[in-house]
């Protein structure tokens, strides 16, 4: 068993140490929300949702809901038609983008299309983070290397992320976001292209995280998923939100 601990754990620089016990408010708290491009009609509409600290969610709706759109305000990469976003106690509304940036720092994201640096090794995506925040080179490569081999990729570390498959691509994305132990992680259909073994490994460590304080939101269609771990969603349909609570205490909580 590799050790997943010395990567999730053992950080007495990153931002969840950093910043803890600082927020009291909900970590992300959308007021009156609507999403619209250009003069389209609203994906989004009138949206009112909190997220606190240390929640764990699962999003979900058809496609073409709005899933994407509103992870994407959530990692300030979309600002709001309409309405106001609070993330970390900040209105995205009124940060500039030196505030935004350091904000963006704080919060891990697995996009559904990876957005990988293709030109690079699958080692040196996942190390990107860890170097921006000027960590030594000697706890990059213990932290990278025992990352890589618990999603098994050790054999691929090295390879040029575009000679990756897709399902190897997915993992490289996932590491590279949660190596910080980001103080949001907000992950879309993170095992779509994965096996059944290595999907429950990556809900694991998404696990893992979340008892060490990280919210989690991961959008899935995935009905077995839900089923399993049972935590509450946050399902959009006819452009509105609605929080459907667990049914019951996840086995995964203990």
């Amino acid at each position: 068993m590799y050790n997943l601990m010395y990567v999730v754990k053992k950080d007495n620089g990153g931002f969840m140490d950093t910043h803890k016990n600082m927020l009291t408010e909900p970590i992300v708290d959308l007021k009156n929300v609507c999403i619209s491009y250009g003069k389209d009609p609203d994906v989004l509409s009138n949206v009112n949702l909190s997220l606190d600290k240390g929640s764990f969610h699962f999003l979900t709706g058809k496609s073409g809901a709005g899933k994407t759109s509103l992870l994407s305000m959530m990692y300030l990469a979309l600002k709001p038609s309409k309405g106001t976003v609070f993330v970390f106690g900040s209105n995205i509304g009124y940060a500039g983008r030196d505030s935004m940036a350091m904000l963006r720092r704080r919060i891990g994201v697995v996009f559904q299309d990876f957005r990988l640096l293709e030109h690079l090794s699958a080692y040196d995506n996942v190390a990107v983070p860890l170097r921006i925040r000027g960590m030594s080179e000697n706890e990059i490569k213990k932290r990278v290397k025992e990352l890589l081999k618990w999603v098994e990729l050790e054999q691929s570390m090295d390879k040029i992320c575009s000679t990756l498959s897709g399902g190897e691509k997915q993992r490289v994305a996932i590491a590279r976001a949660v190596i910080n132990r980001p103080e949001i992680l907000l992950a879309d259909e993170p095992t779509g292209n994965v096996d059944n073994d290595i999907a429950a490994k990556l809900m694991k460590l998404f696990v893992e995280l979340n008892k060490l304080g990280t919210t989690v939101v991961i959008a899935t269609h995935s009905k077995d998923l839900i089923a399993e771990y049972n935590y509450p969603q946050i399902h959009l349909e006819n452009k509105s939100v609605k929080v459907i609570p667990a049914l019951r205490r996840s086995a995964h909580e203990n």
